[in-house]
């Protein structure tokens, strides 16, 4: 079955084609820059074991035009994968926020986007642009059953007492004002691998995806019960850009006292927190060479970032009653082992040893880097939503 993902942004598209139940991609790209100056498409083709990748500057004013122009290579007569448009069977769309209406992967119909538009006021910034794909989806590959992925339908499984909050109940039974969480996609992804690598069920495990966006997740047999990202996806750790938890006081004092509008508290806590307003920068690459040149603040910033995973650690290790495995994954995660260094350091007591050689050590795949006798392993494991994406759609639909 072949099933094209689709995972829009405001401004980009990401894809992959997959020939399921294969799970290596025959080809992948993004779409960056749409609607913007110097719009550029990075289109890849593994074939025969062969990658070759195409770049490509093109004027892109929608995402309608982006994805003509994916389906021109993906049917191209040099580098082309597939003869026509008919060949793609499936087309999955990662979808951010599901509510509380979507706990499942879905096949799209008119039915279903009428309700999805009742979440966009949840995600204002990401499902409109993930329903903008759906559309222009359906007019690029008409023959294909369109399929809903959603970020947040992995945490359906939280117990209220987790995604509760403790304000009035009609704010939850009128607005559906409660945590949902995010990252549920990759989560379940990496758990899962997690589950396959240690050949034992009813695992406890913690979950900690670290990328631009950051949030952890305790994992109880393959169900979520716990996550750090909330009603919206700012609370929990500190990220690249957003703040993670602080005390909602700090925004009542913004507001009353040195007269922030509600936008700019946003922008502040969104755009100008975490990481970037701790030391100027956002990617960790950067920071780790100021720390290299010893500027303080941004070893501050580091240690700051680390303890606030450790917090989530020892508080999701009790939610569980006990831990078999912690999991880091995504771009920090599975490429920071200074990070996981100090997120491991001093925490014996709940059974995690790290191993400083392999901590250190390069791998492409799943990699165990806790010490022969650490009662608790700990794994970084790649993640790769797309791959999961297909394979929810191709279990609902073969």
């Amino acid at each position: 079955m072949n099933i094209f993902i689709i995972n829009s942004g405001s401004s980009s598209i990401k894809y992959q084609l997959f020939r399921m139940p294969s799970s290596s991609p025959v080809c992948s790209g993004l779409v960056d820059r749409i609607g913007l100056e110097n719009s550029v498409i990075t289109h890849k083709t593994f074939i025969n074991g062969e990658e070759k990748v195409l770049k490509l500057a093109w004027e892109i004013p929608d995402h309608e035009a982006g994805l003509k122009k994916v389906n021109e290579l993906l049917t191209d007569s040099g580098i082309g994968v597939i003869t026509d448009t008919a060949a793609i069977q499936a087309v999955g769309h990662r979808v951010v926020h599901g509510g509380e209406t979507f706990t499942n992967t879905t096949v799209i119909t008119p039915e279903v986007k009428e309700k999805l538009k009742l979440t966009f006021q949840l995600a204002p910034l990401h499902n409109p642009a993930g329903y903008r794909g759906i559309e222009v989806a359906e007019k690029i590959f008409p023959a294909a059953r369109q399929v809903a992925v959603f970020d947040t339908a992995f945490h359906q499984t939280m117990p209220p007492e987790a995604y509760r909050f403790a304000i009035p109940n009609s704010y939850y039974t009128d607005h559906n004002i409660r945590a949902y969480g995010f990252h549920g996609t990759s989560h379940k992804y990496v758990s899962h691998q997690a589950q396959l690598y240690l050949n034992k069920g009813g695992l406890k495990l913690i979950s900690i995806h670290l990328g631009n966006g950051c949030s952890i997740t305790a994992v109880n047999d393959g169900r979520s019960m716990d996550t750090s990202m909330g009603f919206g996806p700012l609370s929990g750790l500190i990220m690249g850009s957003r703040s993670g938890d602080i005390d909602p006081t700090v925004i009542f004092y913004l507001v009353s006292q040195l007269g922030y509008d509600i936008e700019q508290v946003s922008n502040l806590l969104n755009k100008r927190s975490g990481m970037i307003g701790l030391t100027g920068f956002s990617d960790m690459r950067d920071i780790r060479r100021k720390i290299a040149e010893g500027d303080g603040q941004a070893k501050l910033a580091y240690d700051m970032y680390a303890y606030r995973i450790k917090k989530y650690i020892g508080a999701y290790a009790a939610a569980l009653n006990g831990l078999d495995a912690v999991i880091f994954t995504a771009g920090v995660g599975e490429n920071d082992p200074i990070i996981r260094e100090l997120v491991c350091r001093d925490m014996g007591y709940l059974g995690l040893e790290l191993d400083a050689d392999k901590n250190n050590s390069r791998s492409d795949g799943i990699k165990e880097i806790s010490k022969p006798g650490s009662r608790v392993k700990i794994l970084v494991i790649p993640t790769n939503e797309e791959l999961e994406i297909a394979n929810q759609c191709y279990n609902l639909l073969k």
